[in-house]
């Protein structure tokens, strides 16, 4: 079983930039799907970005795409999540996740983004 931590959120203007990382442990890192949901107040968890084990293949939400950059270290157990121009309503909780080969799901704590406009 994986355990994930994130870091890297805190309190940005609109136009600035952020990146996220989320640190594994505790299983073979290569072999989980990583992504980054985010959660605002009042509103569901929504899907930001995804990546394959071996980083052959990203997905992005469309309200991101273009803005923010998901990526891996293998050999670093992390992921990571490169935002760009920022806006306002990217103000949330950002949570890492994993999904195994047998589909279980693994969270992190999150961490929250504030972008002040």
């Amino acid at each position: 079983q994986v355990q994930l931590v994130e870091s890297g959120g805190g309190l940005v203007q609109a136009g600035g930039s952020l990146r996220l990382s989320c640190a594994a442990s505790g299983s073979i890192f290569s072999g989980y799907a990583m992504g980054w949901y985010r959660q605002a107040p009042g509103k569901q968890r929504e899907l930001v970005a995804t990546i394959t084990t071996n980083s052959a293949s990203t997905n992005y939400a469309h309200s991101v795409k273009d803005r923010f950059t998901i990526s891996r270290d293998n050999a670093k157990n992390t992921v990571y999540l490169q935002m760009n121009s920022l806006k306002p309503e990217d103000t949330a909780v950002y949570y890492c996740n994993a999904i195994d080969h047998a589909r279980s799901t693994y969270w992190g704590q999150g961490t929250q983004v504030t972008v002040s406009s």
